[in-house]
């Protein structure tokens, strides 16, 4: 244990010096992990944490779970090629034959699938594929609640036309864990359904079982024309993939090697316009297809959606009264096991909410507790634990945060004296 200590030591000094400012995660929690198992992350100076933020929703089941392990281990010990860009291999086919069980009759059965690299590239595919298919340009991002009917244009309005698509989170995670209401999703299908515009459905946060249903849209009974995946379906390795009906078509262009589908399959729509090439050559990489079907199959066949759904209950539940204790906790959000609560300065001053959030979340910290802070003014602390977490496990989270606040709540970092709610439960 010495040596670890003496290699985190020298990997957090190393670190500032190496990368960019922009390492946010590693500015705000510095621990060098060595170790990791399901909810549990040990740092080499030899400290265990919760960990509550599961890489940002990647990590459905928490760290190195044993399908998932077991997945990875039959790819390499098979001698199968790791990377093969687009061609059928029989890993690819099992990833895909678990994705399309999972999803609704109406998209399974008229699916094609296009895998992309991670990061922006699965939403500007999808962006591309809708404005290819309409011949339109604008695409709607739903930003907001109420919203407004105007983006469309009305029955025989003169020089306005449809938008190309309507691009909709299910729960706008990183703006703070808003979830978008049942009766505005199924409001927004209508609306494009009458004008033909398609529906693209965000799901990269979101699935897989996180919010309490195993797709995020299931919970408005609607149907998209289009879904974005990532984080989750690769089974904790970088994955990404735009799922789409059909009958949107097939802009590739014949003969590109870089835009073509998987043999056996119609070709990928590229990104960035009609007539692109492909998004890159690191797409389907065969251990994130192999670690992301094992993650499908075990979040469907131990119902964990059912499970985030019931403990996630109780998450919200218990942390609405305790912001019902504190005045410096203000709204609390979410759905199944994604949570935000907010942070709120009760005298006003700018500033003071996002300083309150950070020192929750060093106090978690030394708490043995890691939680995320996220939202545009970073005042919102969010709970991202693995769909594997056990009720005692979610008791031991849930008191840790709530000792967290109360040690903020005593020492505030604006120097203003502690200030207790006075009004009920929320």
């Amino acid at each position: 244990m010495a040596r670890e200590s003496g290699a985190y030591e020298g990997a957090s000094r190393r670190q500032p010096v190496r990368e960019p400012a922009a390492r946010t995660y590693a500015r705000a929690l510095p621990v060098v992990p060595v170790r990791a198992r399901g909810l549990t992350i040990e740092g080499a100076d030899g400290r265990r944490y919760l960990d509550c933020v599961s890489g940002g929703g990647t990590l459905a089941l928490g760290h190195n779970h044993p399908v998932v392990l077991e997945a990875i281990r039959a790819v390499l010990d098979s001698g199968a090629p790791l990377h093969v860009m687009d061609l059928t291999t029989p890993v690819e086919d099992a990833f895909v034959t678990e994705l399309l069980r999972t999803l609704p009759p109406e998209l399974a059965g008229h699916a094609r699938v296009r895998f992309c690299p991670t990061g922006t590239d699965p939403v500007a595919s999808a962006v591309s594929l809708v404005r290819a298919a309409t011949g339109r340009s604008r695409v709607i991002t739903v930003a907001d609640e109420p919203f407004h009917d105007g983006l469309f244009p009305r029955d025989g309005e003169a020089g306005q036309e449809p938008p190309a698509g309507l691009l909709l989170e299910p729960v706008r995670s990183e703006a703070g864990v808003f979830p978008a209401a049942d009766a505005l999703v199924r409001h927004l299908r209508a609306r494009t359904a009458e004008q033909a515009v398609p529906l693209v459905v965000d799901e990269t946060g979101t699935g897989v079982g996180r919010t309490g249903a195993y797709w995020a849209f299931e919970h408005s009974g609607v149907t998209p024309d289009v879904l974005i995946l990532a984080k989750a379906i690769g089974g904790s390795l970088p994955l990404a993939a735009v799922v789409h009906h059909e009958d949107l078509g097939e802009p590739g262009e014949p003969g590109d090697s870089d835009g073509a589908g998987a043999a056996g399959r119609p070709a990928s729509p590229p990104a960035g316009g009609p007539g692109a090439s492909g998004t890159g050559a690191f797409r389907g990489n065969q251990l994130a297809l192999a670690a992301g079907a094992a993650t499908l199959a075990h979040v469907r066949e131990h119902r964990l959606a059912e499970h985030a759904a019931a403990l996630g209950g109780r998450m919200l539940t218990r942390l609405r009264a305790l912001a019902a204790e504190f005045a410096c906790l203000g709204d609390v959000r979410g759905r199944g096991l994604m949570a935000g609560i907010e942070l709120t300065a009760p005298d006003g001053t700018p500033g003071t909410a996002a300083r309150l959030a950070a020192a929750v979340r060093r106090e978690c910290l030394r708490r043995g507790l890691i939680v995320d802070v996220t939202g545009p003014g970073a005042n919102v602390v969010r709970l991202l634990p693995p769909l594997i977490v056990t009720e005692e496990q979610m008791s031991a989270v849930l008191d840790r945060l709530a000792d967290a606040v109360r040690a903020v709540d005593r020492h505030r970092p604006d120097g203003t004296a502690a200030i207790r709610a006075g009004h009920g439960p929320r």
